[in-house]
């Protein structure tokens, strides 16, 4: 394992021309290295999934608020917490209403 001198990030192996370097996926600096064999990845990292917190069309298992929509005026909206910001910060209430399906959020 290797790290790029002017970022710090990770140098990847790649084959290039006959010629294996070390390249900074972040800066793009390369190095040469001896033997490109002496690299190999072990575990190939994994996409992180997004997680659908609602889907459109579809009636949500979340709780109820009485709330007036701020887009039709309708007076109730389902909600749910997220952590937005900073771990010591309060977190931050959505509302999507029931009527129009408008999102909103509102800071505690």
């Amino acid at each position: 394992m290797q790290f790029c001198p002017k970022c710090g990030a990770l140098m990847l192996p790649k084959q290039i021309e006959d010629r294996p370097i070390l390249v900074c996926n972040t800066c793009g600096h390369a190095t040469k290295t001896a033997k490109l064999e002496e690299y190999k990845i072990v575990k190939p990292a994994k996409q992180k999934e997004m997680i659908a917190v609602i889907e459109k069309g579809a009636k949500p298992a979340l709780p109820t608020a009485r709330t007036k929509c701020p887009k039709c005026g309708h007076g109730e909206a389902y909600w749910w917490l997220r952590q937005t910001r900073a771990a010591d910060e309060a977190t931050t209430r959505f509302y999507r209403c029931a009527k129009c399906g408008h999102t909103w959020r509102e800071y505690t």
